[in-house]
């Protein structure tokens, strides 16, 4: 099974940023990264009068389009689906899946913390957390690595030694 990391933090916080510049990090040294983001509050990329619409509207449960370059699977599904399934149906080829927008799951977590923000942290040791991405010096639970947020290749060392050995 490929591994999953968990990027979570409150909204605002920098996950998204976190996530883009871990993906380019880990794609220089030589990593194939895919990535889960979750949006609770749905999207679209199926636009009314395309053709791939037109085929849903038709009554099709599930769309492929496809083109030299890239695939776009849209399908209904019945239930919100978590991290492990979405991965499993849709995700090869890759030595690692980051994921974004799941707070709460079983995999491994590495939560991005902003004290302006001015909120309690998301996660705890229970929560199977690896790593603190933060931008002050905060306490850090025991066992936790605390990182600033910033230092990319800090966090980057610490998912390829907890998940990507010889995996390139």
């Amino acid at each position: 099974m490929i591994p999953i990391v968990s990027i979570v933090g409150w909204s605002n916080s920098g996950k998204t940023t976190l996530i883009e510049k871990l993906i380019a990090e880990l794609t220089i040294r030589g990593y194939r990264i895919a990535t889960i983001k979750h949006n609770r509050h749905g999207f679209e990329i199926d636009h009314e009068g395309k053709d791939s619409w037109r085929h849903k509207q038709a009554g099709a449960v599930t769309t492929v389009v496809a083109s030299p370059r890239k695939v776009a699977v849209i399908e209904d599904v019945e239930s919100d689906y978590g991290i492990e399934e979405l991965a499993s149906r849709y995700i090869r080829d890759a030595d690692i899946v980051l994921a974004e927008g799941f707070k709460e799951n079983p995999f491994p977590k590495i939560e991005v913390y902003r004290t302006e923000l001015k909120r309690e942290r998301l996660t705890g040791q229970e929560d199977n957390l690896i790593a603190l991405a933060v931008d002050s010096t905060i306490s850090c639970p025991e066992g936790v690595l605390c990182f600033d947020r910033n230092d990319v290749s800090g966090i980057a060392d610490r998912v390829g030694e907890l998940f990507l050995s010889g995996r390139n």
